[in-house]
């Protein structure tokens, strides 16, 4: 019997795959590709057709719209690897330029959520810092921290760039293990402005504390941009349980 012809690609798969072939022989992160009317006049297909092929595109990361230029190939997203470094010592490994914006530094008594999460006293004084984490220049994270104030007493008197992490270990209070909780967050208005993404655009949102042996040093709250990041969690097979040998009587 005669072969039945395959079922052809909907016509977006092929302006997908189009733009996708250009992205791997070259096209770099940053650049424009091709205008709708082009891609309309190039496959003989509707406007509607190649806006839904970038819209796969745009979803999936691989493209991004700027208002009022056009659509653009997005930057490759960083793998975000829960491990216990900085933000600087985490960038600097990528070989990018890290950056601080200082939003917000005072010295406060702890809340009871902060207190209980740093495991000292209610009203106890903690410094707390709210800043804007940039790589060559490029929003990434909003990050909270809040550091017990007797720990490091004169830390608001540095430069606003520094690492809170090498300043306790510098105190001798290296960051030795931690605990994180990751949930998904849709971006507010104030927070989507700072991160320059649109309001609603998801989030990745880190909580975190940190310990020194048995000292909470630093408690924190990070919101990185997911078009930007994807989390990589190394995993294994858990171990068998460990059964004590049954003494013979």
């Amino acid at each position: 019997m005669p072969k039945k012809p395959g079922k052809r690609p909907a016509k977006y798969v092929i302006v997908r795959n189009h733009l996708l072939e250009l992205i791997r022989n070259g096209l770099a992160s940053g650049s424009p590709v091709p205008s709708e009317r082009e891609l309309c006049e190039q496959f003989e297909v509707s406007r509607m057709t190649v806006r839904q092929a970038i819209d796969t595109l745009v979803v999936d990361g691989v493209l991004e719209r700027q208002q009022g230029r056009g659509t653009f190939v997005s930057p490759p997203k960083l793998d975000l690897q829960v491990r216990l470094t900085s933000f600087t010592q985490e960038m600097q490994r990528r070989g990018m330029e890290p950056g601080v914006v200082m939003l917000q530094a005072e010295t406060v008594p702890a809340g009871e959520t902060v207190a209980e999460a740093l495991e000292i006293e209610a009203e106890a004084e903690v410094h707390h810092l709210r800043r804007l984490l940039t790589a060559n220049a490029i929003p990434m994270a909003i990050e909270e921290n809040w550091i017990p104030a007797a720990l490091l007493p004169d830390l608001l008197r540095t430069s606003p760039n520094f690492s809170v992490y090498a300043e306790l270990t510098q105190a001798g209070l290296t960051p030795e293990w931690g605990e994180d909780m990751i949930e998904a967050h849709a971006a507010t208005a104030q927070e989507a402005a700072l991160l320059s993404v649109q309001e609603n655009a998801p989030t990745l949102d880190i909580t975190r504390r940190t310990f020194h042996e048995h000292c909470a040093i630093d408690y924190s709250h990070t919101l990185f941009r997911a078009d930007r990041y994807t989390l990589w969690v190394p995993v294994a097979a858990p171990k068998p349980a460990f059964r004590p040998a049954r003494q013979r009587p």
